[in-house]
Formats: structure tokens, sequence, C-alpha cells
């Protein structure tokens, strides 16, 4: 049934409530069909939610509850935890921040020179360098609110359908400050020479690249990734600033460790450790760290011993020796 019958009995059964129901099931199905799932999804929630109709009909027609947004299935809002002395970062990636919050800043000014101000950075770099956090406290220092896009949400099976969810996550950063942050991005912009990759996901990364080149944030855009060489050649040339997140070098280590231990007690100088930790990322190192501080709440005492750090040194290295193991079955 076209969609202007199905909403003139729609309207025309308000007030009948089984006539009511009827009719707005007939529009949830009609969505389902086309493959609007997500708006399928919201519209029965709002049907099976609403109040118990009396038998007596109302004297009026209630407003009509809007839809809640249109990508709120798509994204999360992060509340920021770190501010910018939680993090340790490479000279060069720093002077690339501060760079951008400073254009942020004078945007309007760079603007009426007709000049374009840098809004979109993809993070590169392995797992547990501070991509994501690096992410959390750019939107901090910017006073705009992160939102993370929701990537098995996005992603759908349905045929075309991620490409529409797509667009509709790119219309909400659209519409507000705000920094939009895919994180995994590979799993959307993997390369379309791949082989083994059908058709429907080369549209989507076609899809991509349009949205991201169109897009006019009043905020921005960041893209993480650990996979850096799976994607589409493509993508590069649509941000601004490409920033590496490598394991940290010695010099970074200890000052990292100097920052972890800043509020414990110690027995021992902890960066007199950074050599030892060469070729470990940051999280690795701070799960060293956690360990150790734990052995000292353990074990009832008032400091962090050298010990302590170097059990939580050898029980990081098993773990890391297992997944190396296991690197050529994953």
């Amino acid at each position: 049934m076209a969609r202007g019958e199905l909403m003139k009995k729609l309207l025309a059964s308000y007030g009948r409530d089984e006539d009511f129901r009827a009719v707005a099931e007939q529009i949830i199905d009609e969505e389902e069909k086309k493959n609007n799932r997500v708006l399928a999804r919201t519209l029965r929630k709002t049907l099976e939610a609403g109040p118990q109709r009396t038998q007596s009909a109302p004297k009026a027609l209630a407003p009509l509850i809007p839809f809640p947004e249109a990508a709120a299935d798509f994204v999360e809002r992060i509340e920021p935890e770190h501010n910018r002395n939680d993090i340790v970062l490479s000279a060069a990636n720093v002077r690339v921040l501060l760079g951008l919050v400073k254009e942020f800043r004078r945007a309007d000014e760079i603007r009426q020179h007709g000049l374009k101000v840098r809004s979109k950075m993809l993070f590169c770099g392995p797992p547990g360098c501070g991509k994501t956090l690096c992410a959390e406290i750019f939107a901090a220092e910017l006073g705009l609110p992160l939102f993370r896009v929701k990537l098995d949400r996005l992603i759908s099976s349905y045929l075309g359908e991620t490409a529409t969810n797509i667009r509709k996550t790119f219309e909400f950063a659209r519409k507000q400050p705000c920094v939009l942050f895919f994180d995994e991005f590979d799993a959307l912009a993997r390369t379309r020479d791949d082989s083994g990759e059908h058709n429907e996901l080369r549209r989507v990364v076609n899809s991509l690249l349009l949205f991201i080149d169109n897009m006019q944030p009043k905020g921005f855009l960041i893209a993480a990734t650990n996979l850096d060489r799976s994607l589409d050649a493509a993508i590069w040339r649509r941000f601004d600033e490409v920033l590496w997140f490598d394991r940290p070098e010695a010099a970074m280590i200890g000052r990292f460790l100097k920052l972890k231990f800043k509020n414990v007690p110690v027995a021992f100088d902890p960066a007199r450790n950074s050599a030892a930790l060469e070729g470990y990322s940051f999280a690795e190192i701070e799960r060293v760290c956690t360990q150790a501080i734990k052995a000292m709440i353990i074990e009832r005492r008032k400091q962090v011993q050298e010990r302590d750090f170097n059990r939580a040194l050898q029980d990081e290295a098993r773990r890391r020796a297992g997944q190396a193991r296991l690197a050529p079955m994953i």
C-alpha cells in the first residue's frame, strides 16, 4: 500500500485503538520490507511502549512524539576522564595536535582568508599505543563532545543499509560541533583491491569516500586503525593529517613510568627499567605498573619494591610470548 494511503488510514483510525494499532503495524512492516530496519525497530518500540488507551476518544489529536535522533543507534558519547597530563606523545605528534587546536580556535579568521581549516585526522599504529586516549584528550582540549561510532551497529548484513547508516552518522556530525571518532576504521575502509571482498563492501567504501569528501564539520573527524596496510589507497588523501602512534622509545617509556607512579611511593627509580620495556606498548607497560602497585597493596607495604615491578614485568613477558605463539593462527 502507498505510504500516503497508510498515513491517511492512520490518522482516520486515531482514537480507535485496534484500528490505529493495525495501521501502525502496516507502516512498520512496510519499513522492514524496504530494509529500513533501524527505523522499524524504533517505531515498534515506540508502539509497544505507548500507554494503554481508554475507551473514550480524546478531545483533540495529541502532538506526534518526535522520533529519536536517527544516528542515536550508531554513536555513543564518551565522557572525558583524562587531560593532556595523562598522555605521553612523540614531539612530532604534539606539534601537529597543538597546531590543529590553534587552527580550530581561529577557524573563522582562517576561512575569511579563503583558506581551509584542517578537520580530518587519521591515527595509525599498533594496539595500546594511545590512539583512543589521544582522541579523548584532543576533544577535551577543544571543549567538544566526543562521539564514538559503534561499528557493530553501523555495519549491516542487509544490502545498502550500511551506506545508509554511514550517511546518518555524518549528518549527525554536521548538525553539531563535535569530534566524531571511528575506531577500527579498517573495518569500513578496507581496500577495494582485496579479491575476497564482495561488491557490497566496495560500495560501502565508495560511499564512505564520498561522505568524507563532502563533510563540512563544525568539529573534527578522527579515524583510528591498527591495520593501516589494509586501508583503501584512496582513503589516505581524504585526511588532512596522518599521525603515527608507534611503540614508545626509551625516553617516552621513562616519562610514562614517572607518570604512572607519580602518586605512588616507590623504593626505586622506575625510569631505570625503560630499556627493558622497549618494544612494549603503553597498554602493556601500564599493566606492568598496575600489577606492581597491586603487589604493594596485597602485601600491605608502604612502597612499591623493585622486585614487585620485575615480577610484573616477567608476567607481562610471559603473556607476550603466549600471544606471539598464537599470532600465526590468528
